[in-house]
């Protein structure tokens, strides 16, 4: 209500909100911030994965994210120790995806396999981590008390995100290794669009738990 007067435990709520919905737009602009710069400042064309990004002039908007996604999700308390484990292991995995680099989008370039066995394995925890923040911790509602409307329907947005997130986990490693699929759609850089999709749903999810959207009426 404007103009009501604030209880001495607001700041604390407001910034809660605030981190949550930073870590939703930092999500959400990641795809495209990495590859509208490659496009426009460095005319690079799509890559085959948003971790390709980082063999091109935008690798600092890569990994700076990616950092600054893991900052935010180790600083971020939830409710109970399943959400401070939860926020732990996603920075971890951020952050590790950030240090060791895919492999570049070039037969003929060299590289460090381990590097990019670790970057697939970090990726794919950390997606499987927000994936379930989402379907699971999200979604928890105090008992002792009735959920509001806004919460009932934002639990509806948690539960279709983390599905998305997973889907499209699932669906990478069809893309990118069952022959036919594969030299079906190479072209159209399928494990990008898949990447995008799973973290802009990433970012909707965090977005809408900083009540961006769907707040509770006061």
């Amino acid at each position: 209500m404007p103009g009501a007067p604030r209880g001495p435990n607001d700041s604390l709520i407001i910034s809660y909100l605030a981190l949550r919905t930073t870590i939703g737009v930092l999500g959400m602009a990641l795809p495209f911030a990495v590859a509208v710069g490659a496009w426009l400042i460095f005319q690079r064309g799509l890559q085959e994965s948003i971790s390709a990004y980082y063999y091109t002039g935008t690798r600092g908007v890569f990994v700076g994210t990616l950092w600054a996604i893991g900052v935010f999700l180790f600083a971020y308390r939830g409710y109970d120790k399943w959400d401070r484990l939860a926020g732990y292991l996603a920075c971890l995995f951020a952050i590790g995806a950030s240090l060791f680099p895919t492999a570049p989008d070039c037969q003929q370039c060299s590289y460090s396999k381990l590097s990019a066995d670790l970057h697939a394995i970090f990726a794919t925890l950390l997606f499987l981590t927000l994936s379930s923040i989402s379907l699971f911790l999200f979604r928890q509602t105090d008992p002792t008390q009735t959920p509001t409307k806004q919460k009932l329907q934002r639990n509806v947005v948690y539960l279709v995100c983390g599905i998305i997130m997973l889907g499209a986990i699932v669906l990478v490693p069809v893309v990118w290794f069952v022959p036919a699929v594969a030299t079906a759609t190479a072209a159209y850089r399928p494990v990008f669009w898949l990447e995008s999709i799973a973290i802009v749903a990433f970012g909707v999810s965090w977005f809408t738990k900083g009540e961006a959207i769907l707040a509770d009426e006061e």
